[in-house]
């Protein structure tokens, strides 16, 4: 059986072919022991009613280990939403979380699951801010012209670090509250902040998809990164504004609240936004934490 350093390395040599399409490969069944509490993940994506193709791409890696020692549980939780004409959103997307999974995994659970395990990692504010601006600067080089939204979550053992340019999301829904865990570098986000705009008005904008700050617009890219401890229950979501622009906190919060699972919750939040008129493309990533 191949290790997981030679699948992930597999993985990253393929070639990449983002599509509108949904893909849904088969899933190999993993017996997990009855005293293994793990999180368990959702996803959903959709090109939408009113758009021809996706530009959005999402990417999910997670494990999780038993055995003295052992690494800590790891998960990679991306969201991109591209731009740019002539399908360069849709590439540059791709090419973004391809840069930022390869340089994370290499630096983070690949080099556990070295000879020894006991290879001295950067912080990972550092590491997850650095894998970023690799990202852009790869997107300058090999999509002139395109650019792109991207949230990253780390999860490392029990500390989360989200990295986050433009204006997809993260989210942490916990104990009936949700809370908006990125800052959106909107136009009109940003005059929502100065008070020249109330939050009504902004949400009805005609500028409110213009964007301040995306990868692939120039060097020196502001990574905006925080850190904070592994929830215990609740929900992470990384979401494009292809979902909450359209649904809104409570709309998505009530959606997910009487899902039976995180994958229901994704599928139910996609129809909802497309019954709402699908815009734009829609994705979501939501994971569940066990409560202890």
């Amino acid at each position: 059986m191949a290790s997981l350093i030679e699948v992930i390395k597999s993985f990253f040599k393929s070639k990449a072919t983002p599509t509108g399409e949904i893909e849904r490969p088969q899933r190999p069944v993993v017996t997990v022991p009855d005293d293994v509490r793990q999180i368990i993940i959702g996803t959903g994506q959709s090109t939408g009613i009113e758009r021809s193709h996706n530009e959005d791409a999402l990417l999910v890696i997670n494990s999780s280990a038993t055995g003295d020692p052992s690494p800590p549980n790891f998960g990679l939780f991306v969201v991109a939403d591209g731009m740019g004409g002539h399908r360069a959103g849709e590439v540059a997307s791709a090419v973004s979380i391809r840069t930022v999974a390869r340089t994370v995994t290499e630096q983070t659970i690949v080099q556990m699951l070295g000879a020894d395990g006991e290879n001295e990692m950067k912080p990972l504010q550092d590491l997850l801010r650095g894998a970023i601006e690799q990202a852009n600067q790869a997107v300058v080089e090999q999509v002139p012209g395109g650019g792109t939204t991207l949230t990253a979550v780390v999860m490392l053992g029990q500390q989360i670090t989200i990295g986050h340019v433009g204006d997809s999301r993260a989210y942490l829904l916990q104990d009936g509250h949700t809370e908006v865990l990125t800052r959106d570098h909107s136009l009109v986000e940003r005059l929502r902040e100065l008070g020249q705009l109330t939050a009504e008005e902004a949400a009805v904008h005609p500028q409110r998809n213009v964007l301040y700050r995306a990868i692939g617009q120039g060097a020196n890219l502001e990574v905006d990164v925080s850190s904070m401890p592994t929830p215990r229950g609740g929900y992470l979501m990384v979401c494009s504004d292809g979902l909450w622009g359209v649904l809104g906190d409570e709309r998505m919060k009530a959606i997910i609240d009487v899902a039976p699972s995180p994958q229901i919750a994704c599928e139910k939040l996609v129809d909802a936004a497309n019954a709402a008129g699908g815009p734009d493309n829609i994705t979501v990533i939501l994971v569940r934490f066990p409560s202890d």
